[in-house]
């Protein structure tokens, strides 16, 4: 059966994300609260992170740590993001100049060919709405 997601108001402009497997994620803009928009940062954040993550993993070690950071530029005529920023940090001073070359194109091509959220962000996507009465 497929993952069901949905939302659920929990008082003025906030909202709980849930997932049938379990967790969920408090929505809106309080200070306690995710934004839509840090949603969608960190959702492509962490399908850098874990598209890249056996990469790094065979390199350095699955005890590996890393840090990952996202920034966007957010346009507030259009509103919307215009570009978003990636860092993965994590400790690479035991590897010779080949050896981090070799792994930032092997992480690269892996985040290109594993990420879906970046692939939908760069290629497009259409969304639809439907409202529907419950009593």
């Amino acid at each position: 059966m497929a993952k069901s997601l949905w939302l659920e108001r929990v008082g003025t402009g906030s909202f709980v994300g849930h997932s049938s497997e379990g967790p969920s994620v408090k929505i809106g803009h309080a200070p306690d609260e995710f934004t839509p928009g840090d949603l969608l940062k960190l959702a492509l954040a962490g399908c850098n992170a874990t598209s890249s993550d056996a990469r790094f993993a065979a390199v350095l070690g699955d005890d590996y740590k890393s840090t990952i950071g996202v920034s966007g530029d957010w346009d507030a005529e259009t509103d919307r993001f215009t570009h978003m920023d990636i860092e993965i940090v994590t400790d690479l001073t035991n590897l010779s100049d080949e050896e981090l070359a070799t792994l930032e194109r092997r992480v690269r091509a892996a985040i290109e060919r594993r990420c879906t959220i970046s692939h939908t962000l760069n290629q497009g996507m259409t969304d639809s709405l439907v409202i529907t009465s419950e009593g």
